[in-house]
């Protein structure tokens, strides 16, 4: 009895232990995420190389756990050039309008002799001038009426010259009005109350509600459409990027504010001659969603690891690398002393980025298709990486805890690897979805707004 209440202990001593090094983790990456930069190229601002060789006793079994990048014979990075400092100039297609500063006639006299100065030359400075001013268009529209049928007792009607079509009838909003409304709002994340502080301050009085009524009627009547039309042609492009972000929404029927809803991202490939990017409202986040979006397509997907995308049984699905890296710099962050496999796994990643800046500048062979020469660049530097790689996370993965930010990341990265590899069978494929993801910027910029 004693010796099984003794192993009883020190198995739920593990888990305890197994559970703090978890919440230590959450925490470290809590403060971090609130108080430290996001960027994650500078991940290893918590690498202290001096307190490692100092703790090379106490890293112990980690430092077993190095591997070298295999030589795939890939050129050296070349040294680039920095960018030039100082101001640029203004673009040569503003129009320019001449100021002109004269010395007044008193003071064109030599200081010396007293005798006039004639003008030898002009010093030019140019100066970007921004001013945004609003007016009323009086839209005058002519009648026309028959002397002859008047003096003759004949009722003719009134002819009134007719206006072009308006965008909303009846608002006194113009085309360029409302385009400026919608631009604020979904480009800049303006919201509609500050716009509506922006209109005061110009001395334009406009109510939050009217802008709202051109926001919803701007949508109905003609972005809908347009919408639609992007949709058809966003599904015949032979690449999608898909992803999704969270939303909360104000008043909507049948949902608490607090609660959450997504807003789904879909975006053509880089090389598309046709550059769409579209976002799908939807209360949440089931595999009906991109079903209903994108049908029966049977194009590339290149989406995270989440289920609902794999749904899309005729596609062909590839995983985003940047998901799988961006797991290891939160498990590198998470540490108290940095390095250790977090930094090493890191080593593989930063090579198979630095393959793809160099396949994209790849000259082809003569006749080759761009495309096939980044495959065949892949293929000769990029495999090997990713063969050492998954050696590496197959001789990691029963070493770690699986609920730490270094066991979810290893799991992540082997879970997904059929999907996370298959970029490299084909160079019209990317590595990653941070294409879309620096489109959804914008999204996520007005959502905080």
């Amino acid at each position: 009895m004693l010796l099984a209440r003794i192993a009883a202990l020190q198995a739920e001593n593990h888990q305890l232990a197994d559970r703090v090094v978890k919440l230590e983790e959450e925490l470290a990456l809590a403060r971090l995420h609130r108080f430290a930069p996001r960027s994650e190229k500078h991940v290893d601002r918590l690498f202290n190389e001096a307190e490692q060789a100092a703790d090379e006793d106490d890293a112990g079994s980690e430092t077993n756990n190095i591997a070298e990048l295999p030589d795939t014979g890939l050129p050296p990075v070349k040294n680039t050039t920095g960018k030039k400092r100082g101001r640029r100039p203004l673009p040569a297609n503003l129009p320019r309008e001449r100021v002109e500063y004269d010395l007044p006639d008193d003071q064109k006299a030599c200081p010396c002799c007293r005798d006039q100065m004639h003008r030898m030359g002009e010093a030019v400075t140019e100066q970007l001038h921004i001013e945004v001013k609003a007016k009323v268009l009086q839209n005058v529209r002519f009648k026309y009426a028959c002397r002859h049928c008047d003096r003759t007792g004949i009722n003719a009607p009134v002819v009134t010259a007719p206006m072009p079509t308006q965008p909303l009838p009846g608002s006194v909003a113009t085309a360029s009005t409302l385009a400026f409304a919608l631009v604020h709002k979904y480009v800049d994340g303006t919201p509609l109350y500050r716009l509506a502080q922006a209109f005061e301050r110009a001395g334009v009085p406009v109510s939050r509600g009217a802008l709202g009524r051109w926001v919803i009627g701007s949508s109905e009547k003609h972005l809908s459409r347009i919408y639609d039309a992007l949709k058809l042609r966003l599904r015949s492009q032979p690449l999608i990027h898909g992803d999704e972000t969270t939303v909360q929404v104000l008043k909507e029927k049948d949902k608490k504010a607090t609660s959450t809803s997504y807003m789904w991202a879909y975006r053509s490939g880089k090389g598309s001659h046709e550059p769409i990017v579209l976002l799908d409202y939807q209360p949440g986040r089931g595999q009906i969603h991109p079903q209903a979006f994108l049908g029966d397509y049977r194009g590339i997907v290149m989406s995270d690891g989440y289920t609902a995308w794999r749904t899309l049984e005729r596609a062909t699905h590839i995983g985003c690398m940047a998901h799988s890296r961006r797991r290891f710099v939160d498990a590198l962050r998470a540490r108290k002393k940095g390095g250790g496999p977090p930094e090493q796994a890191l080593r593989f990643f930063d090579q198979l980025y630095r393959v793809e800046r160099q396949a994209r500048d790849g000259i082809p062979e003569k006749g080759e298709p761009q495309a096939d020469c980044i495959r065949r660049f892949r293929q000769q530097h990029s495999v090997p990486i990713l063969n050492a790689l998954k050696v590496w996370l197959d001789d990691m993965a029963p070493k770690v805890l699986p609920d730490s930010k270094l066991g979810d990341a290893v799991s992540y990265t082997r879970n997904q690897w059929e999907y996370l590899t298959r970029y490299t069978g084909d160079g019209s494929m990317p590595i990653d979805n941070n294409l879309l993801e620096r489109d959804i910027r914008v999204f996520v910029t007005g959502r905080k707004s």
